[in-house]
């Protein structure tokens, strides 16, 4: 009996905008700010001490006095943005996005309304200026993460109070209009003096109601129509964002609404959650579930998924992932992520058809922290051989593959093989007739056969790679074309 034909049309391109994002695959994420000065996460531990120790890791306490006075000691002498780039491009990512601005209100840029900012430290230079030539200079991407919430700012929180009082912001205040204009002043100037944007990635935590969603989507596509934005600012976004997982009961689809937390009821879940730390039964139980955080065990905050989507239905989203634990430079770091799960998490995310933003927190001197180095680097070298089977890819709807996984491009289906079948022979369930040619991506013809169940490719007895090997069989078109990736 013939299987049933392989889905291989593209995922619907109505916007061109998305045409490079979905080709990159591939992204570097930098989280980096005065808080590499304390080797601390970036702001939780002044919003949230106990909530941010249970998700991130990072066991060392600081007073609020303390984080804000870090800027003093900030100087960040070998940052060398054309040595970040050149890392990240032979690491075989196509685009970079850095914190501008993370909740604790220190700007990376020249930011105007603020003291508070990079360009007012002994350093005394605009980070992201400084990215954003060498980008372009090199052709990669560059976009800015900008985050609404800001614990500096007295229009976004009475300031003469703990910042773990009001850190979810106080807009019913007089002062939040005033707040909203500085939030536009800054967007401007990021959008206007960087040279290209290719995407902003808003971080607003929840609520996002409150910041006026509609005024800053439309500023971003009167200021830069190429620009993407992402979900976490409310409706009308490019992408979704997945924070510390891969979905994994399908893949993405459009809902027209903002999947990450939204609406006043998402602040109650934060205020419950800081409450319920205080009490030492629950406690241990909120940390087991922020360890599965951690681990991306669990779905933060879940998005719709379908086995196969059609085209029309296909959302373009983004894995967002620790390549430790910590988003932010960790000197005591020790779950680190192994260049094997961080490959194979690369070949699951563009399998699905989506984006991999990996992060790296620099250190307080603007290095990237040794062990990042070495896992960029591995990953580089497989993205060398092997990058074909990710750029541009996207999802096919062969059923999941016990072996490992496959993407698709054009008229070539790309096998990235986890476990490499000891007797020779590859067993391709539900690949439908059609096959032309099979071969190792290296170019080394294979012999195959269709069979009821699918196809099996005869392959050497020893894996080309001892990660992720690739193989690709080339198809008619004319028989394995369907009406969805």
């Amino acid at each position: 009996m013939e299987a049933e034909r392989l889905n291989l049309a593209a995922p619907n391109l109505a916007d061109p905008r998305l045409a490079w994002y979905l080709d990159a695959r591939f992204g570097l994420f930098i989280h980096w700010g005065a808080y590499s000065v304390a080797g601390t996460e970036a702001s939780w531990p002044v919003m949230a001490p106990r909530l941010s120790e249970a998700m991130f890791g990072t066991a060392s306490k600081i007073s609020e006095a303390a984080y804000r006075a870090l800027p003093e000691r900030f100087n960040p002498v070998d940052f060398d943005a054309d040595a970040w780039v050149r890392t990240a491009w032979d690491a075989g990512m196509r685009y970079i996005v850095i914190t501008a601005k993370h909740h604790d209100g220190f700007c990376m840029f020249d930011a105007p309304g603020t003291e508070y900012k990079i360009t007012r430290t002994a350093f005394g230079r605009d980070v992201c200026k400084e990215l954003s030539l060498a980008c372009a200079t090199r052709g990669m991407r560059l976009g800015f993460y900008y985050s609404p919430p800001d614990m500096n700012h007295p229009g976004y929180r009475n300031t003469n109070k703990p910042i773990a009082s009001n850190w979810l912001g106080e807009p019913k205040r007089k002062e939040w209009a005033g707040y909203l204009d500085y939030m536009e002043s800054q967007l401007r100037k990021l959008l206007s003096d960087y040279g290209p944007v290719s995407l902003i990635w808003f971080d607003g935590l929840c609520n996002h109601q409150k910041y006026d969603t509609a005024r800053f989507h439309k500023l971003i596509h009167e200021l830069s129509p190429d620009t993407l934005i992402n979900d976490r600012l409310g409706p009308g976004y490019d992408f979704v964002t997945p924070e510390q997982f891969i979905p994994k009961t399908g893949i993405p689809v459009k809902t027209g609404k903002a999947p990450s937390s939204d609406g006043p009821e998402s602040e109650k879940f934060f205020r419950q959650v800081v409450f319920l730390f205080k009490i030492p039964g629950i406690r241990g139980w909120i940390k087991k579930q922020m360890a599965k955080y951690s681990d991306g065990s669990m779905e933060l905050v879940p998005v719709v998924q379908e086995p196969n989507p059609s085209p029309e239905r296909f959302q373009s989203w983004e894995t967002c992932m620790t390549i430790g634990r910590s988003w932010a430079y960790n000197p005591d770091e020790t779950v680190w992520k192994t260049p094997r799960e961080l490959l194979r998490n690369l070949v699951l995310v563009a399998s699905g058809g989506g984006n991999y933003l990996l992060n790296v927190g620099p250190t307080d001197k603007g290095s990237f922290p040794p062990e990042s180095l070495e896992r960029l680097a591995y990953l580089g070298r497989w993205m060398k051989k092997n990058s074909a089977a990710i750029y541009g890819s996207s999802y096919t709807s062969l059923p999941v593959q016990a072996w490992g996984r496959a993407t698709r491009k054009g008229d070539k289906v790309f096998l990235h093989v986890f476990e490499w079948p000891s007797e020779g022979k590859l067993q391709v369930a539900g690949f439908p007739s059609g096959a032309l040619k099979a071969s190792l991506l290296s170019g080394e013809a294979l012999s195959f056969l269709a069979t009821k169940d699918g196809l099996e490719i005869s392959v050497p007895q020893k894996a080309p790679d001892v990660d992720v090997s690739v193989l690709v069989v080339d198809i008619d078109p004319s028989k394995g074309q369907g009406s969805t990736p």
